[in-house]
Parts: structure tokens; sequence; C-alpha cells
């Protein structure tokens, strides 16, 4: 298990000044958020890559600013948007390679989209063999807003998907839909490959690692019993914490989290 950040903790800055950033703060590993389609090519990769090398980083998983778009596209019932948008995930996916990433991070349907249950797995299943070729793998990650938001759906994906469903587990956005995270543990823990990790407390939904009071080291010991070895990366919104030294001190705390789990 390891820890780090993602960039998305330090939007709005653009996504290359925010993974130079991270490297500055001395963070190892770390989520890119990648903002437009225009970073997955040409110089700004070229500079986003020249980052990772000088600062030694590891990217562990890629996250599409298209979420908000997959109702419209990717769960529509109008083919040619769903052509569309799997191919801008292609490039997502050459990105995701490009990085030496393996996971991509999924928000999917909007919860009160039409999308049925059946078309939702079949276009997670045209995803899932989209991104094979580049060794990607989807990871459907629980939002409150999403179908995702309900532990029934999440179970659902899990025993129609079989092998290939694969869960992101985010804490604020468990606690949003009125969860505690270890309620998506119970259904669908032995699933999860990658944790955004954000503390809590009864005034604020969304905090720096030991500000808050949930219990993050058991929800790691809980996960560490069901086999999970992947990334435990801090994602908070940049309203919620002042000085980016505060990412590094949240990882800091979770990696003496993770060590206690051994």
């Amino acid at each position: 298990m390891i820890a780090g950040v993602s960039t998305a903790s330090l939007y709005p800055m653009q996504t290359e000044d925010a993974l130079r950033k991270l490297g500055e703060l001395g963070i190892n590993n770390a989520e890119i958020f990648v903002n437009d389609i225009s970073e997955t090519g040409g110089a700004i990769l070229n500079d986003i890559l020249s980052i990772i090398d000088g600062c030694g980083l590891n990217i562990v998983s890629v996250h599409p600013f298209l979420s908000p778009m997959e109702t419209l596209f990717l769960f529509s019932d109008y083919p040619r948007r769903v052509q569309t948008i799997t191919d801008m995930y292609k490039r997502y996916f050459e990105f995701t390679q490009a990085v030496g990433a393996h996971l991509f991070v999924l928000h999917g349907a909007d919860m009160k989209a039409r999308c049925t249950e059946e078309i939702y797995v079949e276009r997670f299943m045209k995803l899932c063999d989209i991104a094979e070729p580049y060794g990607a793998v989807i990871a459907q990650e629980n939002v409150h807003y999403c179908k995702s938001g309900s532990i029934d759906f999440l179970k659902m994906l899990k025993r129609e998907c079989g092998e290939r469903a694969r869960f992101v587990l985010d804490i604020k956005q468990a606690v949003r839909a009125g969860y505690d995270p270890l309620d998506i543990v119970d259904a669908v823990g032995d699933r999860v490959v990658h944790l955004h990790i954000s503390d809590n407390r009864p005034d604020a939904d969304c905090v720096p690692v030991g500000k808050g009071t949930y219990d993050i080291a058991g929800l790691l010991k809980r996960l560490h019993g069901l086999g999970f070895d992947g990334a435990a990366f801090v994602e908070l919104y940049r309203g919620n914490y002042g000085d980016p030294l505060e990412l590094k001190e949240s990882t800091d705390r979770l990696e003496e989290m993770i060590a206690g789990t051994a």
C-alpha cells in the first residue's frame, strides 16, 4: 500500500504545474486529474513527462475532466455520442499509458439519468475492452450525485461485471451519500483497487488527514485485511486547506497509518 496525492487537490492550477508542485513538496506518488483534452498530447504532455521524470514521480491513476459529460455521452441512448466519447477516451488511455499509470477513474452516469442497469453494464464493459490494450483498468468511483453513489448500485456492478468490476473508494463522497465508508467496504471491499482519502468531522466533510475525526487508520486496516495493496491518495478541494504543505503533511500521516497495517 502506498500514499500520495491527486493533482485535483491543487485545481485550478494547471495540471503540469500541479504535478511539479507535488514533486517540489516531496510527494512521490500521484494521480493526474487531466483538466483539458489538450493535456493528453503535444507540448503539454512532453512537459508532464519531463516533470514526472525530473521529480521521480510514480503515476498510478488518471482522472478525466470528462466526468460531467459521461451521462450525456457514454451512457446516452444516442449512438453517435457514445462513439464520440469512446474516441476521446482512447486519447486518455494513450495518456494513461504514456505516464505509466494503470488505473482510469470513472464517475459514470448521473443519479437521475435514464440509463438502465443493463445499458450501464454494457457501456462499462465496452470501456474496459477499449482500455485493455493500453494496460488501463477502469475503476468505478463512488460519487454521491451519480448512480455509483448507491451501495446497491455498486453491488449490482460487482455482480454483473465479475472480475472486471473494480472500485475507487472516496471517503468524502461516501459521507456525502450518507454512508460510513466502511459500508462500501462491506459491500465491495474485495474489489477496491484505489482510495481517495480525506478526513472529516461534524462541521466539515472534507479536511486534511488528521484535521478531522474519521478513523482512516481503521479503514486502511480493514481493507488491508481484504488484500488491498493499492494507493491511498489524498484528494481535497482547494478550499478545504490553506498551504499546499498540508498535502505533504496529510501524505506523511497516511504513510504512518499504512505502516501500522503491517
